[in-house]
């Protein structure tokens, strides 16, 4: 099949275009500032729309870590992301391109203009903050809705959709690589069964449901811990922190690669060489090796903490 190139300067309206005349989108990129997609007609036609006609197309391979301290703060615009979602960056470096952090809303709320797919990575997490969001996995049953709290591990090339969601979600979505495609699978229809034993690239789809998840003694307050480390064969580790007490939450200092706190509510003092305010919204990144404290919590503070192991 031969590929045409077609330059444009708005890629959304451009693809409603194109689907108007009997085009079906087969991958988009990069899914939270698209500039990129791929779409074909019938088994002789493909067209190739993009923005940034001289972008090269995602790798597969993981580009070298760079570790550094990141803080970034809610207030900055959000961009326009695949599917009508608004996609806020919280690693801007990303990290010399080796993962990607985005806080994810959906305004509006209602149906999701989403589709059967799937993305070529090595790690790829999904945690509600606010309200909540009905999905299919492949292999993973009917439909189920996650709520606040909630999270799933998706594991390479796993099938998946967005059907619906409350007005107002937010999630969180950490990646790697930053910088992937969504590919369309035009031919597997969800649900599709069940399957929980199933292995995706050395992976397991893991559901964490926070409502069944007991706090227990942590890191000097409590922890809500999941089983992302298993699920992932070691990859990552997830959990979500509140303090005891107005006790200071010490972290030692974790080797691996990506430290990552999202702060969910209320607010504390960050001690990473010097002494930062941190609010709902904000996102930080430690480099590894270091130990760092969260002093002074207030009584609402609650913090999703993310780790990472060196990906492969």
């Amino acid at each position: 099949m031969s590929e045409r190139e077609i330059v444009c300067e708005d890629l959304k309206a451009a693809l409603d275009d194109l689907r108007g005349q009997g085009f079906r989108v087969d991958l988009i990129y990069p899914a939270d500032e698209p500039h990129t997609a791929v779409l074909s007609k019938g088994d002789d036609e493909s067209v190739r729309l993009t923005t940034r006609p001289g972008a090269s197309a995602p790798s597969d391979r993981l580009p070298p870590f760079v570790g550094e301290f990141v803080l970034t703060r809610p207030g900055s615009s959000a961009g326009q992301g695949r599917a009508g979602m608004l996609y806020r960056d919280l690693i801007p470096s990303r990290l010399g391109g080796r993962y990607i952090a985005s806080h994810i809303s959906i305004p509006e709320g209602g149906p999701v203009a989403d589709w059967v797919h799937y993305h070529r990575i090595a790690l790829q997490m999904i945690y509600v903050r606010r309200g909540w969001v009905r999905v299919v996995y492949e292999d993973g049953g009917a439909p189920f809705v996650m709520h606040e709290g909630d999270l799933v591990i998706q594991p390479p090339e796993i099938r998946h959709q967005v059907l619906e969601s409350s007005p107002g979600l937010e999630v969180i979505e950490i990646s790697a690589p930053a910088v992937h495609a969504t590919y369309a699978d035009h031919q597997l229809e969800l649900p599709n069964g069940s399957n929980s034993g199933r292995i995706f690239g050395g992976q397991r789809f893991l559901r964490h449901v926070a409502a069944d998840t007991p706090w227990t003694p942590a890191n000097g307050g409590e922890v809500q811990e999941t089983a992302v480390e298993i699920a992932t064969s070691g990859l990552a580790d997830v959990r979500t922190v509140r303090p005891l007490r107005g006790e200071a939450l010490s972290f030692g200092g974790k080797h691996g690669e990506l430290i990552f706190g999202f702060v969910l509510d209320g607010s504390a003092m960050l001690d990473y060489r010097g002494l930062r305010e941190v609010g709902p919204a904000d996102a930080f990144v430690i480099p590894p090796g270091h130990s760092w404290q969260l002093t002074h919590p207030s009584p609402d503070f609650r913090l999703l903490h993310v780790t990472t192991a060196t990906l492969g």
